[in-house]
């Protein structure tokens, strides 16, 4: 049984991993990074390994929520270096805002971003995202819909600030 259990994670492991890691990697901009974060959902995985019902779904909104974890870090440390940069020096008001995408996606309530890192960067179906996240397709949908629409206006407003 043990055996069984340890060949099915490990064959798991080599299938998925590679591209689970890609995935956090264009997330969080970072290789070692990327790497630790889907070690990490792996190693979560494991832990709950015979409770869970949809492996693939739980790695992916496990690691989608650890690169939040990671942007809400990255955001804290930026807005201390922030403070500390503007304490020493006066910086004019009007910052540049920044076009990323990622940036973007990151700014996004929990609610829009989590449906949309797992249909446009995880390459699930909205009938798997709606399952991963408990959400009827149709709110799924809307979802989407809204976080477009919110990164169009967001892309506009930065694009239109660096004219």
């Amino acid at each position: 049984m043990k055996r069984s259990r340890e060949k099915a994670a490990s064959e798991l492991f080599a299938a998925l991993y590679p591209r689970l890691a890609g995935w956090c990697a264009r997330l969080v901009d970072d290789d070692e990074t990327a790497h630790e974060i889907a070690s990490e959902a792996f190693t979560r995985l494991w832990a709950r390994w015979t409770a869970v019902a949809e492996p693939r779904g739980f790695l992916y909104v496990t690691a989608a929520n650890l690169v939040r974890d990671h942007w809400r870090k990255l955001e804290r440390e930026r807005r201390a270096v922030h403070r500390a940069t503007t304490e020493a020096t006066l910086l004019p008001s009007n910052e540049q805002a920044d076009p990323s995408v990622r940036l973007l996606v990151q700014s996004l309530p929990e609610r829009l971003r989590v449906p949309i890192l797992l249909h446009y960067y995880a390459d699930m179906p909205i009938l798997e995202v709606s399952r991963l996240t408990g959400r009827k397709e149709g709110t799924v949908k809307a979802d989407l819909h809204a976080a477009r629409e919110l990164l169009r206006a967001h892309l506009r407003r930065s694009l239109d600030h660096a004219r």
